[in-house]
């Protein structure tokens, strides 16, 4: 809530998103002055401040951005009272014709016969809105326009490509001032940002939006994050199978996926009389795999595990480096249990997600049971008495394990209810990181089954599970979450080796070489700069260890250790320090 002060000294409380929606009506009005060709269209708050979408004659620049922000400043100063006033269907659309404004036309003439029409006048600027609003532009204080983006009208690809421009306001300027700080932190912590800084990954509009290639540096993190997660899953025995990112249509047909996430697939290709399409999910495969042989009720619980490569359609606007991209990697894996596994099935992998996170440090987040919605016919496979049983089977098992969880309708998968862990970044929204799904639908449109102890056939259940995620995702949202400082285990070099001088180049070349005989990634400088130019490189690397290697060091026999966060540690033995760092890699030291 905001304290703002009304005329005659008093002072109310009102919602920040009525503040930002009132501003999102201001930035219009300077759009309108500034542009006046420019067509209006919607502009709502949002969770952190307001946007509005505009149908451009030309792209904004950052120029007419300063330019609205002060114009928006006028209008402010101006302390316009903003009145409400309502008109008949008929009218509203005459009103919004006179001003030519066909999108606001569009807007009245998809209201429901009946609903009021309301509009929101400021000075000369008018606008269709419910609102509520503020009681004049006056009272927005301190104002900010953080960046613009394209969008599509209605958020349909197929229509016209609008102008988004994003902004903030807030009653008092020290406000604003923490909030732009904020954003300054989030800029440093993009994982864009860091990525091409690193070497992790890079992205080519010849090779296609959302199709990141990642460089050797990114790939060894992808490979170390693969061995770790496969290390962990194989001590379960988690059997692990590879995949073809391509199928028929049929086998979506089957499961059910192509009637449920057709729009999110890639458009089917024709070969030789077959349909095919690039993969969204891996599912179906493994139902195949499980399928390929007659299994007994001693086999389950079965573990089927993939890193796998899937291909999903995401609309231009809403890519994003490798946090959001139209190919990635799931840690993805099918459990095949009886009714009676299940609850010790569940436990197991949410004891394997706490596992994961105590040990990468994963701290800010919680659970959330996500349950269909019983009124949406369309989105989730129709069965009552299923879904009932696999909604009550899971919340007895989060019960039951003891794990505390937030019901969220509506926001299981077509085929079964799950448990969704939500991390909170240390930028940006929160989102879901691991998910481990119920599912007694799909085994049911495959036809699997298992012979039972009494000999007769039985349909197992499964666990959909991904405990990183995606490693694409991951990857991003550990890259922000540790501003690229990775820790010492999942560094691609994790020690620089710094000659003070050419003198000391035949001794620093032995020292990493026994370094790298050791399984560390070691590199030398073997640059003729200054020392403290090759540790200021060094730390904008990220690198967790520094050797500096003098005259001294090469008496002692010894290496001059400066870590990444403690700084200066001191001379100490080779073997020593080689100790020191396998410890770490080997307890996934933080």
């Amino acid at each position: 809530m905001f304290k703002i002060k009304l005329d005659g000294g008093k002072t109310m409380q009102v919602e920040e998103k009525l503040y930002w929606h009132t501003t999102a009506h201001i930035l219009a009005q300077a759009v309108k002055r500034l542009f006046p060709e420019d067509k209006l269209t919607i502009g709502p708050a949002i969770e952190h401040g307001f946007y509005y979408d505009f149908d451009v004659e030309r792209p904004f620049t950052e120029e007419d951005l300063e330019k609205l922000e002060e114009e928006m400043k006028k209008i402010i100063k101006e302390d316009l009272p903003i009145e409400r006033f309502e008109l008949s269907r008929e009218e509203a659309i005459a009103f919004m014709e006179e001003r030519k404004e066909p999108y606001k036309v569009e807007l009245i003439q998809e209201l429901p016969e009946g609903e009021t029409i309301s509009f929101y006048r400021q000075g000369e600027f008018v606008d269709l809105c419910r609102g509520p609003h503020l009681p004049s532009t006056g009272k927005v204080k301190a104002i900010k326009l953080t960046s613009m983006s394209s969008a599509y009208w209605k958020g349909d690809a197929k229509n016209k490509t609008l102008q988004r421009v994003y902004g903030i306001s807030f009653p008092k300027a020290s406000e604003l001032e923490e909030y732009l700080q904020k954003l300054e932190e989030a800029k440093q912590r993009d994982h864009r940002k860091l990525g091409k800084e690193l070497g992790i990954f890079m992205t080519h509009d010849l090779v296609g939006k959302g199709l990141p290639m990642y460089l050797p540096n990114g790939y060894l993190v992808w490979e170390l994050l693969e061995d770790y997660i496969k290390g962990k899953e194989k001590k379960l025995d988690y059997h692990h199978v590879l995949t073809p990112p391509i199928a028929t249509v049929d086998l979506y047909k089957t499961s059910g996926h192509w009637d449920h996430y057709q729009e999110s697939m890639f458009p089917k290709m024709e070969v030789e009389g077959e349909e095919f399409v690039l993969r969204p999910m891996n599912c179906p495969h493994h139902m195949m795999i499980y399928a390929n042989e007659i299994h007994s009720y001693r086999d389950l619980p079965i573990r089927i595990g993939e890193i796998a490569r899937d291909c999903r359609f995401e609309s231009s606007g809403t890519l994003k480096g490798i946090e959001r991209v139209r190919t990635f990697c799931q840690n993805d894996a099918h459990l095949f249990v009886t009714p009676e596994q299940i609850e010790s099935e569940f436990q197991a992998v949410v004891n394997l997600i706490l596992e994961v996170y105590k040990e990468l440090n994963i701290t800010d987040y919680h659970f959330e049971l996500s349950l269909r919605d019983p009124e949406d016919k369309v989105k989730y496979y129709p069965d009552d008495d299923m879904w009932n049983s696999a909604e009550n089977t899971l919340r007895q098992v989060l019960n039951d394990i003891g794990i505390e969880y937030e019901e969220k309708i509506g926001e299981a998968a077509f085929y079964g209810p799950k448990l969704d862990v939500q991390v909170k970044p240390a930028v940006g929204n929160e989102y879901t990181l691991s998910t481990c799904q119920l599912d007694f639908c799909l085994p049911m449109k495959f036809n699997l089954a298992y012979i039972d102890k009494d000999g007769a056939k039985k349909t197992p259940v499964v666990l959909h599970r991904a405990i990183l995620g995606s490693i694409d995702r991951f990857i991003a949202y550990y890259l922000e979450e540790t501003k690229g400082a990775l820790p010492v285990w999942l560094a691609p070099t994790q020690v620089k080796i710094l000659p003070i001088t050419d003198k000391q180049m035949d001794y620093a070349r032995e020292v990493t070489k026994k370094l790298k005989e050791q399984g560390i990634r070691a590199k030398l400088d073997e640059r003729q700069e200054k020392i403290g130019y090759k540790i200021r490189e060094a730390q904008m690397e990220k690198v967790p260890y520094m050797l500096i290697v003098g005259d001294k060091e090469i008496e002692a026999n010894a290496v001059g250790v400066r870590a990444r966060k403690e700084g200066d540690i001191g001379q100490m033995g080779l073997e020593d320090f080689t100790s020191r760092i396998q410890s770490e890699i080997k307890n996934y030291s933080l």
